[in-house]
């Protein structure tokens, strides 16, 4: 049976990436004790990273039979690959979450989370500015409540905020 599928914008650099990658792993299982046996700590990572590997070439070789898919007249293949791969909001909810990550220490679990989400209902696409914010108010006690209590889970208080929320 014939595919009809065409290729994306960028994804022979995916296949060539999940090459490199799948030569990595098998270069990091070799260092785990090399090839002293079948039955050595290394063999079975070996393994699977080779499956991994001849996975990615078999993929790359069926990527590469395909034919290109058409963009917009006129488009070059990286606005091809940013719009269709790479959406605004993906972007956006990427560095959210990098934003989120760098904040937690400083503000803490509540005051970073509590932005998170917030923000996160934003790029998302709800619009309503208050219901977002009371969502994210009782989401955000449920869990504090749940993980402090329940779980005896201690939440990082943040450096920047010590002894606000103790």
């Amino acid at each position: 049976m014939q595919s009809h599928r065409r290729r994306l914008p960028g994804e022979l650099i995916f296949c060539l990436a999940l090459i490199v990658f799948g030569l990595f792993m098998l270069w990091q299982a070799y260092r785990i004790s090399g090839f002293g046996s079948i039955s050595s700590a290394g063999s079975f990572p070996m393994v699977a990273a080779l499956v991994m590997l001849v996975s990615a070439v078999l993929a790359l070789a069926k990527t590469a039979r395909m034919p290109r898919s058409e963009g917009e007249p006129g488009e070059s293949l990286p606005r091809q690959f940013a719009r269709r791969l790479v959406p605004g909001v993906l972007v956006a909810f990427t560095l959210a979450i990098a934003a989120y990550m760098v904040l937690l220490d400083p503000l803490g679990f509540l005051v970073s989370s509590y932005l998170f989400l917030v923000v996160s209902m934003r790029l998302l696409g709800s619009a309503r500015w208050v219901r977002n914010l009371v969502v994210s108010a009782v989401a955000l006690a449920l869990i504090y409540v749940v993980f402090q209590t329940v779980f005896s889970v201690v939440l990082p208080s943040g450096t920047w905020l010590q002894g606000v929320f103790k």
